[in-house]
């Protein structure tokens, strides 16, 4: 149930939208070790975001995943970042990452929990 919100300030074309979403949603796949069925990606442009005080290109992630292994984290960023900075163009120090590993019972999905 991996899910990976990305908010930008960022303004994008609806073709460069969906281009990021089908290449995030399977980089997430592969990265995560899981079947790109159960991945979801959300993808916010136009957000008011400033980092560092500058309005510069910059992203706001935010992963989630059952069993998210912790001491992966720091290969996950590395690899989100050149996948935000080669999609978006916007460079690895103006995107923060907040990574989630939610219990079983807070995750719902086909009217249950997992």
């Amino acid at each position: 149930m991996p899910l990976l919100t990305i908010h930008t300030n960022q303004v994008l074309t609806d073709e460069n939208r969906l281009a990021l979403l089908n290449h995030v949603s399977s980089a997430v796949a592969d990265l995560l070790g899981k079947p790109e069925d159960y991945v979801m990606v959300s993808v916010q442009d136009k957000q008011a975001l400033i980092f560092a005080g500058s309005e510069a290109p910059c992203a706001l992630l935010a992963l989630k995943s059952l069993a998210l292994a912790e001491e992966k984290t720091a290969d996950y960023s590395a690899a989100l970042c050149t996948i935000i900075n080669q999609q978006l163009d916007i460079p690895a120090d103006r995107i923060y990452i907040e990574f989630g590993n939610p219990a079983r019972h807070m995750w719902g999905w086909n009217n249950r929990t997992f």
